[in-house]
């Protein structure tokens, strides 16, 4: 599909235009210029052009080893790989030095350049507007993403493109089936079973995995090495991830989507805007997720923080694999493992037996450990178990540890039903529910979690009142 980057200085209004193509809010936007600071795509709509959409950092003159010159060294990569580049500059505030400078590097690196003048709702911005002829880039055009202002022009900007870069796509296409017809054999009958049903849209959707940590434990360093590109901003600096950024990838023959978020600390510890902001999309991340891999440093494991956020996980009902980073620097290994496992079941007992995968994103050692116990954790997360095999186990738990007597009536639990998985779900009916201890609800889950093999995913098991409500009144003994 035809690729759009929308390039510019800091503070143009590029993340407000991304999300107006986009129709929803995928970029964070602030008044506060270097919001932006990796690449993000979106399918994009104008009217009836359908595209791919890129919002990039800002284009800032640093030097390379910069969190800044590594922000202009992703948009660089944008203009390479994108098929026309959308330059926005701001009509109210007029042209600055810094848009000549990135006007000469587009024309030298860019296929084709459409200019911008953005923020042109008012009547004040037309000087802004008309000083952008002078960056030699063609007529500029006026446009608002904020109030949606010459969407029209900017279709009809974008259209001629577009149409010759899907005709170039179907020629090719078209010499590739004929030349498949000349060279290929013909397929064998019996490879092809028109009766064989679709694969249901379950199979088909990516597994949606998000990387969760405080801030500066390797998650974008993660995410590129799964990715095998550099796709993510990564550095020293803490806090460098800004937006939960997806990437979809066919990972071990398995189509997954990994979100990569801002580094979370404890609230009360956040004073910045943008950072409220990025920890909140961070968070969104962390409910649409499947699975979520916390990622801690192996130099400090287990900090506060790092427990909240796999609590957090847990509560939201997500399959958790823990994974520990940067393993490569840790001197006695065995120790140092025998350690973090005993931690984590001490520290997390409602997640018991939680993978725990040691990792270095830097060097890729371990990568296909936690690819196979996301896998892993995912089916888990997705058990169901039929009635009668659930209500053999609970007469068996039940005659092992009878529940507790109150006020001298042994409490009775008669029934139980899964009502859904992911997470695994279960419902056990009992004359008196709300009088069966929590201690005696964390023995069935202990027990049902080992006898069903379903390490470290959440369960969640209710009480309710009355007997078996699957069995006729005449058939009740």
């Amino acid at each position: 599909m035809f690729t759009l980057a929308i390039v510019g200085r800091p503070n143009v209004g590029k993340s407000t235009l991304f999300n107006r193509l986009v129709g929803k809010r995928l970029a964070l936007v602030d008044d506060q210029p270097g919001v932006t600071r990796d690449l993000r795509e979106g399918e994009a709509r104008l009217m009836d052009l359908r595209f791919v959409a890129m919002d990039t950092p800002g284009l800032e003159e640093a030097d390379d080893a910069s969190i800044q010159g590594r922000m202009r060294r992703q948009t660089e990569k944008a203009v390479d790989m994108a098929d026309a580049c959308l330059f926005v500059v701001d009509a109210r505030s007029g042209l600055a030095p810094a848009d000549h400078i990135f006007a000469e590097i587009l024309r030298k690196r860019a296929r084709k350049v459409i200019l911008a003048a953005n923020k042109a709702e008012s009547v004040a911005a037309e000087l802004g507007a008309s000083e952008a002829y002078a960056l030699g880039l063609g007529e500029p055009i006026p446009i608002s993403g904020e109030h949606a202002l010459g969407m029209r022009e900017l279709r009809d900007a974008l259209a001629p493109w577009i149409e010759a870069y899907e005709a170039e796509q179907a020629e090719a296409e078209a010499e590739a089936a004929e030349m498949d017809s000349e060279f290929l054999p013909d397929l064998e009958e019996e490879n092809f079973d028109p009766d064989q049903p679709e694969p249901p849209e379950a199979t088909r959707r990516p597994l949606q995995i998000a990387v969760i940590g405080r801030p500066n434990a390797g998650k974008s360093t993660l995410v590129n090495a799964i990715l095998g590109e550099e796709r993510q901003l990564t550095g020293p600096e803490a806090g460098v991830t800004r937006d939960a950024i997806g990437f979809t990838l066919d990972w071990g023959g398995r189509k997954v989507k990994i979100f990569d978020t801002a580094g979370m600390r404890r609230k009360a510890r956040i004073d910045d805007r943008v950072e409220k902001m990025s920890v909140a999309d961070g968070l969104r991340a962390v409910r649409f997720a499947e699975v979520i891999v916390a990622l801690l440093d192996a130099g400090a494991p287990f900090e506060q923080q790092d427990l909240r956020l796999i609590d957090l996980a847990a509560r939201e009902g997500r399959a958790v694999v823990v994974a520990v980073n940067k393993w490569d620097l840790v001197e006695d290994r065995q120790e140092t493992l025998r350690t973090l496992k005993e931690e984590l079941d001490r520290l997390l007992p409602q997640i018991r037996g939680v993978p725990l995968i040691t990792l270095s994103a830097e060097t890729g050692q371990g990568i296909g450990r936690l690819r196979e116990a996301i896998f892993r954790a995912r089916d888990v997360w997705a058990t169901r178990i039929s009635t009668g095999k659930l209500n053999r186990w609970l007469r068996s738990v039940i005659d092992h540890h009878p529940p507790p007597a109150v006020s001298g009536r042994r409490l009775k639990i008669r029934y139980a039903t899964q009502i859904r998985s992911r997470p695994p779900t279960f419902v056990l009916f009992s004359s008196r529910p709300d009088e069966i201890p929590d201690s005696y609800i964390r023995y069935l889950i202990n027990n049902l979690r080992a006898d069903f093999n379903m390490p470290g995913t959440p369960i969640r098991m209710q009480m309710r009142g009355g007997d078996n409500p699957y069995v006729d009144e005449n058939t009740r003994s």
